[in-house]
């Protein structure tokens, strides 16, 4: 049995791992998908200064609760910058890291310094029009190119959250380099995505490197395939383990 911990993307929560979460529920594994503080069921406690660090904090402390070790850490696109700082703050709980369609930053980087410095202003004139100047409306589900069928509950679901969290730079230590396991998934159906350069950085890494033809969110449009993805991963740290 593996245990995965699927990290959700920006005005997201745990409802877009559903379907992933019982696939890989029904073949016996264990799965958490925490909702970062100031989100979907935890909107009520969101804030100004709900931030990065926050997210780390609440994927870092459900690991030490629940006591998980030899963890399959998957991040989808903001939830990238969260799975780093996880990895780097108990990589001695991490067995393998997951990149889905992420944002994989460095020291000292935030996630606004990795979008075009158009997009970033556009942002920040939405959070003063619509947000109290310190929370970001969601982008659409058609921007993402979610599925037809899905798209109006995505946008039903999905919750504004606060400008510090894309603001805030990620600090490693280095001690995420300690994690070999690691793989980027890439979702290549859909555009203008920020996403290709970490793809091709992974490649130069040397990281397993997927890419699945579908919009940004994988886990609604291509569950089966990430699940099946997913399940590789913790076939070769089980191997790497032996």
């Amino acid at each position: 049995m593996s245990t995965y911990v699927l990290v959700h993307g920006a005005w997201r929560g745990s409802w877009i791992w559903k379907r992933v979460r019982r696939l890989l529920q029904a073949q016996g594994h264990e799965v958490f998908t925490p909702t970062h503080t100031g989100v979907a069921d935890r909107s009520h406690l969101s804030s100004p200064n709900v931030n990065l660090d926050t997210h780390i904090t609440d994927v870092a402390n459900l690991l030490r609760w629940e006591e998980l070790s030899d963890v399959v850490l998957c991040g989808h696109s903001y939830g990238g910058c969260v799975a780093s700082g996880v990895a780097d703050r108990v990589p001695e709980r991490i067995g393998a890291l997951v990149y889905l369609d992420a944002f994989v930053l460095e020291n000292g980087q935030c996630l606004n310094d990795m979008i075009p410095p158009e997009v970033r202003r556009e942002r920040l004139d939405q959070a003063n029009e619509v947000g109290e100047g310190w929370k970001l409306p969601p982008i659409s589900a058609e921007e993402f190119n979610v599925n037809p069928s899905d798209r109006d509950w995505v946008n039903r679901q999905s919750t504004m959250q606060s400008l510090a969290c894309f603001e805030q730079p990620l600090h490693l230590t280095g001690a995420i380099n300690q994690i070999k396991n690691v793989t980027y998934i890439w979702a290549s159906g859909w555009s203008p995505s920020p996403f290709p350069q970490f793809y091709e950085k992974a490649q130069t890494k040397g990281w397993r490197t997927i890419a699945i033809d579908c919009g940004h969110d994988v886990m609604l449009d291509r569950p089966e395939q990430l699940a099946r993805e997913l399940l590789a991963v913790s076939a070769r740290n089980a191997a790497s383990a032996d």
